[in-house]
């Protein structure tokens, strides 16, 4: 198994720092937009893109909450081996509201699709936009984008995107690793 660096930790905060951007670009006060990190890794950068809305821009009272797939997926039935679910914690409306999901890699957009599906057991939100660190572009089996993205990554065959965060290993990275 081999591996390549993608993205260190600089590229990775500068990349934050431009995604928090165009945010607040298009949703300004936050006030009617809510994000939601979808689990378990999405919710790393859910975190990271609040704190640098607060620290850097201001905006105190940007809303965050933790949704978790796991049974809205289409193939959770399919592992051998049992799957553990990660927590929702959605403690605000979404009724009318923009809701931006973060994830941290966009695949083949089989996730996007069980979250669209799994937000709605907490109202009907006015619109979703999708915010990704990564999109593996030739990799959709769903006609699935991102509407705020970090980096294009063309992965093929058996490679894989993998990123770490401080707060689940030892640093910031992503990695393409090959089998």
């Amino acid at each position: 198994m081999s591996q390549k660096i993608l993205l260190n930790a600089k590229e990775i905060e500068i990349i934050l720092h431009r995604l928090a951007c165009q945010l607040l670009e298009k949703h300004l006060d936050f006030s009617e937009t809510v994000l939601v990190g979808i689990q378990p890794r999405g919710v790393f950068l859910a975190d990271r893109i609040q704190k640098i809305l607060k620290e850097s821009y201001g905006l105190p009272d940007v809303k965050v909450g933790k949704l978790d797939i796991t049974f809205y997926r289409d193939d959770f039935r399919r592992s051998d081996k049992p799957l553990e679910a990660n927590k929702t914690k959605i403690e605000f409306l979404v009724e009318d509201k923009r809701v931006v999901f973060i994830d941290d890699v966009l695949y083949t957009g089989r996730s996007i699709r069980a979250a669209l599906t799994a937000i709605q057991s907490f109202g009907r939100p006015k619109e979703i936009e999708l915010l990704t660190l990564i999109d593996r572009r030739f990799s959709r089996h769903l006609p699935i984008q991102s509407d705020y993205n970090g980096r294009q990554v063309d992965a093929i065959n058996e490679e894989r995107v993998l990123v770490n965060w401080t707060e689940n290993t030892s640093e910031d990275s992503v990695y393409l690793v090959k089998k």
